[in-house]
């Protein structure tokens, strides 16, 4: 499955150039997450993707969700395969540019973040920092997580969420808390007075966690 992306290159790339994925939420494109470009770090690649699947309002999906139906909330096989398909694109973009000895991030909003939990916590030996914002870890999507400690210490989580959050309850966020303790990851979570998005002080305490060194 191909991918539309955003990419910004910064002036010198070497072999440990970092370089961070920016995964949208559901019915967003890959133009939203972008505009954090100017405030990311100048030395790292940038990449937005765009979700394969188009919605209802124009915009673009990961997977289907039924909301009438919580059994049926998430498209499971729609969800792996865009988690399959954006693992290659990241294989393939950091082979492109020669990223043997660099460090990989990502962030995801929504039901992006969702797609994030799965991607560090199924493979965490590829990536450093992850932020999951206004999102959830989803159970059908965990069943094949790396448990073992010594394979984790080393990730960054940056979690946030907003407490008027009408879309994914702040209850279903904290359930991050509970599942990053128990596998003892290094973690920060936090609550924001905004609904279902990123507020100023969100975007600075996000900013501040990737400008970190």
């Amino acid at each position: 499955m191909e991918l539309k992306y955003l990419i910004r290159e910064p002036q010198n790339i070497t072999s440990k150039t970092p370089i961070i994925f920016l995964i949208h939420g559901y019915g967003s494109n890959e133009q939203d997450l972008f505009s954090f470009t100017p405030t990311l770090p100048e030395d790292w690649i940038v990449v937005s993707f765009q979700a394969p699947y188009t919605t209802e309002y124009e915009g673009f999906s990961w997977y289907d969700i039924d909301f009438m139906d919580q059994e049926k909330f998430i498209n499971t096989q729609q969800a792996n395969t865009a988690l399959n398909a954006i693992l290659d694109h990241i294989l393939k973009i950091s082979n492109q540019y020669g990223l043997t000895e660099n460090e990989t991030h990502l962030c995801g909003f929504s039901q992006g973040g969702i797609l994030c939990y799965a991607l560090a916590l199924r493979l965490p030996e590829l990536f450093s920092k992850v932020a999951c914002l206004s999102c959830y870890p989803e159970e059908k999507l965990l069943g094949e997580i790396v448990k073992d400690k010594k394979k984790l210490e080393h990730l960054r989580f940056f979690i946030s969420h907003g407490t008027d959050d009408a879309v994914i309850p702040l209850e279903w966020g904290r359930k991050a808390a509970d599942l990053l303790y128990d596998l003892s990851c290094y973690f920060s979570f936090r609550e924001y007075m905004s609904g279902h998005g990123v507020n100023q002080k969100n975007y600075m305490d996000l900013m501040d966690f990737f400008g970190k060194k």
